[in-house]
Formats: structure tokens, sequence, C-alpha cells
């Protein structure tokens, strides 16, 4: 009951920081209080949003809440430059909305959250010290109503650092020390993760989340086995067992291709507590994943008609991919452009669009499809610029293409995707000596990226003759993230090259356990088609396709090497 009563609290700080992830444009209006010249600046804000100049209408309202005393203004300039993601400038914003309302709690979780963006730690961590002190709940709560938050920035290095920071104090509290921990995993430290884990749950015996936490560290490094043993005795031990314990098994089971057994832990949550939505979704999913997809339909129908808007997005999704997976486009594309929130948006909105464009033939309505994203979504509205241009050179329209490129990193210059993104583009428009300068560049401006070094390896190993420096060049990137399946796959890809087939097949395979990608499944048939072993290249063949029946690279290896196969 203790534990659960954690989860049920109603937690300041969650409130406001809620407000840092949630913008509409509707907000924002020219405020009656302004002054003719913080006016001025509104309406040039206002007409660069409708150009969709996103710099340019965030640098408009910054400088109408600098010539202005309405905290109001201050505080739409603030939301504006961090929904658009321009932190600097959102950052001068929130400084003068705290100076026009130093007691702000709302402003100052914007400051902490924008310092911590600009890795300013020493004052993000200021901005939230004073957010915890200032509220009377368990300071062990208020850490980890920061998680999901720090963890959407998607530094976890950092958000471990700031983490450990704000928990010193509390050193007494279970759950600071189990907020410490999760973000000390998602930060790779598994052994911190389960030092922190087995202190919560020495202050704190009947707190079960350090525990399965504590499973979640063992599986990270690859004792699989271990921690469902550990979380089966936890189960096993209990007179009455936790549902969440159970929901973690079933997870493990799946995650490690025991689908039965998971759907048999997650039948008896079921069993137990009726209607629980999370058994529902993992139930779905585990459909999902064996292909059962009419019961999979039934189930996230199901939990789309709850109405809980906690899975309205998952639900949506997935019931996207099954109509796209039976080629019933339209309902697909109704689908997809509804999941405009949470870690599957952008990729819905990339699939609808290029649904409306190659199936439906509508490339206006891809492109009013984005554009509409990027309204109702700002934080993503740099990344659409990014996909609109993708999807003007993939009609062909290269110039258009690469000049809406030039906008995204114009907005993102220090965005290593959107710096190889453009270089990608140039290499399938055939420039491929300006393609690889753009690598090197990219490669001096940042020596220490994997990313960098192996997309710079990648391109050489599949575009040149350069494997040596290619080899060089990916195995540093795998000594900087050994973990990385792309990489993987691009270390396996130059071995082939340089004639060590078995060598690189063998790592195409580990990577292609660790991610189930297209790419990664066309090198493994053309590598098992040059040694041929033929049956085992179609075999592999036919499993991706059936997977990805639209990739264009095991299109063109199926041309290349098995033409006459059906």
């Amino acid at each position: 009951m203790q534990d659960k009563a954690r989860w049920r609290s109603v937690i300041k700080l969650i409130s406001l920081l809620a407000l840092t992830t949630s913008f509409s444009f509707s907000t924002i209006y020219a405020d009656e209080t302004a002054s003719s010249s913080a006016s001025a600046h509104i309406l040039q804000g206002e007409m660069a949003l409708q150009r969709k100049e996103y710099l340019k209408a965030t640098i408009e309202y910054r400088m109408a809440a600098e010539t202005s005393d309405s905290v109001e203004l201050a505080r739409k300039a603030t939301r504006l430059g961090f929904s658009y993601g321009f932190n600097d400038e959102a950052l001068r914003a929130a400084k003068r909305w705290v100076k026009l309302d130093e007691n702000s709690d709302e402003a100052r979780a914007f400051l902490g959250q924008l310092y911590f963006r600009l890795d300013d730690l020493r004052n993000s961590r200021r901005q939230f010290e004073r957010l915890i002190k200032d509220d009377p709940e368990d300071p062990g709560k208020r850490l980890l109503s920061l998680i999901s938050y720090l963890s959407d920035e998607r530094v976890p290095e950092r958000a471990d650092k700031l983490m450990r920071s704000l928990a010193k104090p509390y050193r007494d509290s279970a759950t600071a020390h189990y907020a410490v921990a999760i973000l000390a995993l998602q930060a790779g430290d598994s052994a911190y993760a389960k030092e922190r884990a087995t202190r919560s749950m020495e202050l704190d015996p009947d707190y079960v989340r350090p525990h399965l936490l504590f499973a979640r560290a063992l599986m990270f490094e690859g004792k699989n086995d271990e921690a469902i043993e550990y979380l089966a005795h936890l189960i096993g031990d209990s007179v009455h067992p936790d549902a969440d314990a159970r929901m973690e098994l079933a997870l493990m089971y799946m995650l490690t291709d025991r689908d039965d057994d998971a759907l048999s832990q997650v039948n008896q949550v079921l069993l137990e507590q009726n209607g629980r939505l999370d058994a529902l979704r993992l139930m779905a999913i585990i459909n999902f994943r064996a292909e059962r997809l009419d019961a999979a339909w039934d189930d996230f129908e199901d939990l789309l008609a709850s109405g809980d808007d906690r899975y309205r997005m998952d639900a949506l999704y997935y019931l996207a991919r099954i109509a796209d997976y039976r080629e019933q486009h339209e309902r697909a594309v109704r689908l997809y452009r509804q999941v405009r929130l949470g870690s599957n948006a952008l990729f819905s909105q990339r699939r609808a669009s290029a649904l409306l464009a190659y199936q439906l033939e509508d490339v206006d309505g891809a492109f009013e499809l984005l554009d509409g994203f990027a309204d109702e979504s700002p934080k993503h509205a740099v990344e659409v610029v990014a996909l609109k241009a993708q999807l003007l050179i993939s009609l062909g329209r290269y110039e258009e293409g690469l000049e809406l490129y030039e906008k995204a990193i114009e907005y993102r210059p220090e965005n290593q995707g959107l710096v190889l993104g453009r270089a990608d583009l140039l290499l399938r428009t055939g420039e491929l000596d300006e393609a690889i300068e753009q690598y090197r560049s990219a490669k001096k401006r940042w020596p220490d990226s994997a990313m960098v070094l192996n997309a710079l390896g990648y391109v050489l190993a599949d575009n040149t003759e350069e494997f040596v420096e290619a080899e060089k060049l990916i195995r540093k990137a795998l000594e900087i993230d050994p973990q990385s399946a792309a990489i993987i796959d691009s270390f396996g890809w130059v071995l082939y090259k340089l004639g060590r087939h078995e060598e690189g097949l063998a790592e195409l395979q580990r990577a292609y356990d660790r991610m189930k990608d297209p790419e990664v499944a066309s090198h493994i048939v053309e590598v098992l088609a040059g040694l041929d072993r033929h049956d085992e290249a179609i075999e592999i063949l036919e499993r991706a396709q059936k997977q990805d029946p639209d990739s264009e690279l095991l299109k063109n290896v199926r041309k290349r090497y098995f033409s006459e196969t059906p």
C-alpha cells in the first residue's frame, strides 16, 4: 500500500514541468498591455510564424518580452522558444520572466530545464533545488517527478549527473535512491544503478520498484536468466505477488522471445485486476509481435475505447501499423496522422506522408499533413523541415530539398544528425565527392562522435575503395559505442569488403540479432549470396521482406541476386 501511495500522490513539480512540454499557438496573441515597441515585435513574430520562420518568430517574441513589463508576454516568449528548441533565446526570455516575477515556480521550472539543455548543470541544479525545497512533499517523490522530463532530453549521462547531485542531501530517502538508480541505468552505469536500488530496498523493504530496477540492470548486463530468476523468486516468495512485478517479468520474457511465458504473466495480472490497461497494452503488443493481428487489433481497439489518454497514442500507432501491414493505406494514414505525441509521433507522420505521396499519389496532401503536424507539435517543427526536405529529394526536387535542409541546419547547427543527413542527401543525388567532403567536415567538428565516425566509415566502405581507412574509423566508433547495432553492421560490412567474409558475416548477424533492420538484412543476404549460400540468403530475404515489404534495399538485393525467384 505504501508503494502505491507514493505513485498516487499529486506532485506539484510534475504540474509545473508538464507546462514546459505543452504549447499551443492559440496562446500567442498580442498583449494589450504591451508597449508599442513590444506590439511591433509581436506582430513581426506572428507574421514569421505564418511563414514558418520559427527562429525569427522566437527572436521577435523574446525582443517583445524584453521591451515590456508584461509577465504574461515573457511567459509566452519563453514557452515559444522552449517549444521550438531555440534554447538561448528561450533562456533570455525566461530570465526576463523571473526578473518580472521572481516568485514564479513555473518560470524557475523552465529555467532549470533550459540550463539543463544548455549543459549548465550548476545553474540547472540551483533552480531545481529551489523548487524541491519550496515544496513540503517528500523530496524523493519530487526527484522522481523530474525523471521523465530529464529523460526526454535524450542526454542520459547529463541527466544522471544532475540527479546524483540533486539527491545528495536525501541519503535517507528510499525514493531518492531509486530516482538516482533509474537515471544511472539509463546512462549505462548498471553497477551504480544496482547499488542505489539496493540501498533503496534497505531503507524501505516494502518498496517494490527498486527490485524491478535491479532486475532490469541485470538484464542490461546480459544476465537475462539471472534477471528472470530474480523476479520469479520475488513473485514466488510473496503471499500476494505484486502485479507490477508480474508485468516486469512479462516484459523480460517478451524481450527474450518467450512470448507464451509473457502472455501467461499478463493473463494472471488481468485475472487479478480485470481491466488493468497496461496489461491489456502488453497483451496487445505480444499478439502483434506474434502476428496474431486480429487479436492485436481487438486489444488495441479496446485500449483506445478505454478513453485513457496514457494509452491513446500507443493504440493508434499499433492500429496504424496493422492497417499498414494489411495494405489498407487510407485507414493507415487516418490512424498514423492522429499519433501527434510520444515516441512514435515522428515515425507515424513520416510514414503517413510517405503513404500519401507514393501509395495514394497525393503529394500535396503529404506536405499538408507534415505542416499540420509542425503547427500542432512545435517541438517537432524543425524535424518536420528535414522530413519535408527528404520527401522533396525522393520526388526528385533536389534543389528545393537541399534548400530546406539548409534551413533545418540553420535552426540546429549543432545537430549532428541534420549535418549528416544533408551529406546523405548529397550522396543520394550522386554528389559523392561533395558528400564525402561534408562527412569529413563533420568528423573535424565532432572527432569523438561514434555516429559521425561510423557514418564516414560506412560511406567510404560502401562507395569507395578506401576500405582500410573505413575500417579504422568504424573500429574507433565501435570503441566509443560497442553496443550500437548500426556500428556493428558497418563493421561487418567493411570486413566483407576487405575480403574477410566469414568474420564480416558473424558481425552482421550479431547486428541483426540486436536490430531487425532491412539494411542489415540486405547486407547479410549479399554476403551469403557471395559465399554461394543461396538457400540461407533467400530464407533471410523472405523473412525480412515479410517484415518490411516496402524496403527498396531488400527489393534491390532481390533483383541483383534472385531476380528469378518470386
